[in-house]
């Protein structure tokens, strides 16, 4: 098991050119996920994500999620492509479940603890894993960096393996795009950090 990182000095409040930086970022990002979420990209989602981007951080001000990484175009891309082909593969296999006939899957409830503990890192990798179909974060707690996961289509303990190296997998794409080097580093180094996870619905 990992030792808790060191909470280190205090940290300074932001400047303003850092703060403007970090409510882009949480914009484009409210953006993003408002597009997704409608499934279609036009321009009336994109000015509707603007607006509710705007309500939300003005009317709900959060506590400030920093962004001390660096955007990385070709893993970028790379991190997008590869989203989209989960989207659609995870939809025809949920398809498939709907369809066929049987009895109902099983799932299971997954505990996956996340190598980078920020914010902003567990606020993406939670969406990243919501909006493809088959899984739902139930709950994410921040003190420890783990997400808690229902999974559907869970046989066995192999799976349970497999989703979780995957959940690893989406993180570090995230961390290689958008990451700070020492958190690339994390990534990189720690390549098991996870506790056993907690399964539930699957047979032992």
């Amino acid at each position: 098991m990992n030792q808790a990182e060191p909470t280190g000095p205090p940290s300074r409040s932001p400047t303003r050119p850092a703060r403007r930086r970090n409510q882009l970022v949480a914009v484009l990002g409210l953006v993003t996920v408002w597009v997704l979420l409608w499934g279609t990209f036009t321009w009336a989602n994109v000015i509707g994500g603007l607006v509710v981007a705007a309500v939300l951080l003005v009317v709900f001000p959060l506590p400030p999620v920093t962004f001390s990484g660096r955007i990385r175009p070709l893993p970028m891309l790379r991190f997008w492509l590869r989203f989209l082909w989960d989207l659609v593969v995870a939809s025809a296999q949920v398809a498939w479940l709907a369809l066929r006939v049987g009895p109902p899957p099983r799932s299971a409830i997954i505990a996956v603890r996340l190598r980078v503990n920020t914010d902003l890192n567990l606020t993406l990798t939670a969406e990243a894993l919501s909006l493809v179909p088959g899984s739902l974060i139930l709950e994410a707690d921040r003190r420890t960096g783990t997400l808690y996961i229902h999974v559907l289509n869970v046989n066995d303990l192999g799976e349970v393996d497999r989703f979780r190296r995957h959940v690893l997998d989406i993180e570090a794409r995230i961390v290689a795009a958008i990451g700070a080097p020492d958190e690339l580093r994390r990534v990189r180094q720690d390549a098991e950090p996870a506790p056993p996870v907690d399964l539930e619905g699957a047979p032992t």
